[in-house]
């Protein structure tokens, strides 16, 4: 094993960054990547209207989990995504790297939440302690039980010599842990448990080219679930959660992925990144493109190079994808009792209605919208699979895609069978129902999906014409019946049914 240092395997989200820059002094400091990684961390921690009752609150850990394999796998391989919004057991992250000093040095930091379980008890008059689902104390505070979630870090400095060498494997679990806190007067307690959590990251890297080195990042939950069909809830507890890796150093710069250098894109197009999706970190540079930076982020959710939080954010509302402004107009309409049932659900909670009912009008017409850039973008600099031409050669109606060893394509009949895993409720309500294929879209990430119309849908024909359709992977879809595809024509730019292109 090379000559690493493991930095401290337990720590909160706000101690991200060390003093030390990665890799030592005159390096990039993972500061610069706090913000965005803590929005990553919490994203769909605690949903508006941040309640127990709210249902959506009972289904929130959706992005980064990794949970026991044998647990994941019990009906089959897992799916590889581009992104983390399907259950795993592991995460691979590769990059590419251009080495400025023979003495580089890497440092990752893999984070994410552990789940705790937290359990509001009454006393009885025997002295013992009573589970129950809420109590209210004399001072007229509620308490509720739910599942909470603490932060964990674990860090690695480790030269890239050594990397170049052998591979690199650290352990990034967390142990089991219990603690009490009394109520007031003696009315009970509240217990928070967390069960273990075994998992390990790998490092390796190899040199492709004089100055130029792909790095793989590996983390794995290596724990057990000992019942494999228990429901999902139990198994989270076993589970590491929005799991996400900084990756940063001194004498290195990351390649963008995603509009890399042109003398580099066959080197991309061979890095293999399953359910993450790495982008640079840091500020953009002062002019458009450049291609790489001293920092990378490989997130569960598919964000830009560069990423930021909007400066007018007054604090963090748990849910990084809405706009704070509608969130903040919804807090203040809640209800007296609505916002106590929130202070008891979860301490966060409490404080986004701190946060709120204190807000200066100032900081709330920041909300309202603001214009960064007036400059126009120029076809050279837009991404190279956004810019005109990057769809040649592909037809939605004339594509073709094999499920089952049957050729599919715009025309044919197919039966819905969605994954019973990773799938979306909506499309589970649509199991076993027959469709006819409408096009086969290519996503910017190389996967296929295709646009189907229910057979018994009295509006297919409408859907057809102006672009409504649902949305299957092939592995989704049994073959009812294969036509011939017709003969390909001049067709327009693939689109989404939302107007959104895809490819």
């Amino acid at each position: 094993m090379p000559d690493a240092v493991v930095e401290g395997a337990v720590r909160g989200a706000d101690a991200v960054d060390d003093a030390a820059a990665p890799g030592g002094p005159g390096g990039p400091s993972f500061e610069q990547l706090s913000a965005v990684a803590d929005a990553v961390l919490y994203e769909g921690y605690l949903l508006y209207p941040y309640r127990r009752s709210s249902a959506k609150n009972r289904v929130r850990w959706q992005f980064g989990v990794l949970l026991p394999r044998n647990w994941v796998e019990r009906d089959g391989p897992v799916t590889v995504g581009v992104a983390g919004s399907a259950d795993s057991w592991y995460q691979q992250t590769e990059c590419l790297l251009r080495v400025r000093d023979r003495d580089a040095v890497l440092r990752v930091k893999v984070r994410y939440l552990q789940m705790q379980h937290k359990q509001v008890e009454e006393a009885g008059r025997d002295g013992r302690h009573r589970a129950v689902e809420s109590l209210r104390t004399s001072d007229g505070t509620a308490h509720l039980t739910f599942e909470e979630a603490v932060p964990r870090e674990t860090g690695l400095v480790v030269p890239l010599d050594d990397l170049l060498r052998r591979e690199c494997g650290v352990p990034v679990g967390a142990a089991a842990g219990e603690e009490s806190e009394p109520l007031p007067e003696g009315a009970g307690r509240i217990v928070r448990r967390r069960e273990e959590i075994r998992a390990s990251t790998a490092l390796t890297a190899e040199r492709l080219d004089d100055g130029l080195v792909r790095l793989r990042v590996r983390t794995e939950n290596t724990g057990r679930a000992a019942d494999p069909y228990a429901a999902r809830d139990e198994a989270l507890r076993q589970a590491l959660i929005a799991t996400h890796t900084l990756i940063g150093g001194t004498g290195v710069e990351f390649v963008s992925l995603t509009d890399p250098p042109a003398d580099l894109l066959e080197h991309v197009q061979g890095c293999r990144n399953a359910f993450v999706f790495p982008v640079l970190g840091g500020e953009p540079p002062a002019g458009r493109g450049g291609g790489t930076a001293p920092l990378l982020l490989s997130a569960p959710i598919i964000l830009p190079d560069h990423p930021q939080i909007a400066p007018e954010s007054p604090g963090d509302l748990y849910d990084a994808g809405e706009i704070d402004e509608i969130l903040t107009l919804r807090t203040m309409l809640l209800t007296d009792e609505e916002k106590r049932e929130a202070r008891a659900t979860d301490p966060r909670a409490a404080e986004i209605l701190d946060r709120v009912d204190t807000m200066p009008p100032e900081v709330f017409s920041r909300l309202h919208g603001a214009i960064r850039s007036l400059t126009p973008v120029t076809p050279a600099e837009r991404p190279s699979w956004w810019r005109e031409g990057g769809d040649d050669g592909l037809s939605p109606t004339t594509d073709t895609v094999l499920v089952d060893g049957v050729r599919v394509g715009a025309g044919s009949r197919v039966r819905l069978r969605p994954r019973e895993r990773g799938a979306d409720v909506q499309d589970m309500f649509l199991a076993g129902r027959a469709a006819r294929v409408a096009g086969v879209f290519h996503d910017v990430d190389g996967s296929v999906h295709l646009a189907v119309t229910l057979d018994d849908d009295p509006a297919a024909e409408l859907h057809t014409w102006y672009g409504r359709f649902h949305y299957f992977r092939p592995d989704e879809l049994e073959p009812i019946e294969a036509i011939e595809p017709p003969v390909a024509a001049d067709h327009p730019q693939t689109t989404n049914s939302e107007g959104q292109r895809l490819r």
